[in-house]
């Protein structure tokens, strides 16, 4: 196991898939509905998605197999598995002849519906005039007889165009791509599946089982503020402060001017003259 291939990011959501599938797993859902302290299922995914490495090196095998096929097909030329610039021009001749060859019978699967209802309606309305005009008369009734048959002729065209339509996409889905070897795109999907099967019953389910009872995953804490230091750690030393020194400003007469010796405050009361009064008399 120490030599299994590291996860690559491209491959992760097949893990998350295949582990969302083991979760659903019967055995899986019934261990987990038993009664008892246990894990919860999103707690087991999460768990089990913290440690993907360790828990895909259980399929070490089928992941290198499939990793190295994959690597493979992506190493394929475009241009196909052909030789020269003289085949690849013969093949692009012979593909656009043969398109245009098979070009008519789209064109009549389009036409034919609308041209076939556009004269069953004239026939329809020419018919149906006539024999309201007279009805013994013959040409009215094979006229309405040739507009129904039109309208037949259309509803057979446009359920032939349909089936061709759904053939072509039949066709065109299931052929590979462009430059790239069908045989070799098997076995890339053959060897995912066999990956994943691997991994679901070798790596996924043995670790669900063990884990089950085990404690939760802690999420990963935010780093916070440094922490304050240790003042009982020896070495430190406390920081000293002084008080500041205050001294009341000498312009108040509380000290002198340059507020270092006290001395006593003079005051001075105010002057006050009692105000003259004159009888009634004097005035």
């Amino acid at each position: 196991m120490s030599n299994a291939p590291h996860l690559l990011v491209e491959d992760r959501p097949d893990f998350a898939r295949v582990l969302d599938e083991a979760l659903r797993d019967e055995s899986v859902r019934r261990a987990l509905s038993a009664p008892g302290e246990h894990l919860n299922a999103e707690q087991l995914r999460t768990k089990c998605m913290l440690v993907a490495e360790s828990v895909a090196a259980g399929a070490a095998e089928e992941y290198r197999h499939y990793t190295a096929l994959r690597t493979a097909l992506g190493e394929q030329p475009t241009g196909g598995r052909g030789g020269t610039a003289g085949s690849a021009v013969g093949e692009l001749s012979g593909r656009l002849r043969s398109e245009e060859g098979a070009g008519l019978f789209p064109v009549l699967t389009v036409l034919a519906p609308i041209l076939s209802w556009s004269a069953a309606g004239l026939l329809l309305a020419i018919g149906y005039t006539l024999r309201a005009a007279d009805p013994d008369v013959t040409l009215g009734r094979t006229v309405v007889t040739a507009g129904w048959v039109a309208i037949a002729v259309g509803i057979g065209a446009m359920l032939i165009g349909i089936v061709g339509l759904l053939l072509t996409a039949l066709r065109d889905g299931s052929a590979a791509p462009a430059g790239q070897d069908p045989h070799l795109l098997a076995d890339v999907a053959e060897a995912r599946a066999a990956w994943h099967a691997a991994l679901r019953d070798r790596g996924i389910l043995p670790y669900l089982y063990a884990n089950l009872d085990s404690e939760p995953a802690l999420s990963p804490r935010p780093a916070g503020r440094p922490a304050p230091p240790d003042l009982h750690r020896p070495g430190y030393s406390s920081a000293t402060y002084s008080s500041p020194g205050f001294t009341s400003p000498g312009v108040e007469g509380i000290t002198d001017p340059e507020g270092r010796q006290p001395r006593t405050a003079e005051f001075t009361g105010p002057g006050y003259t009692s105000p003259d009064f004159t009888g009634p008399d004097e005035v």
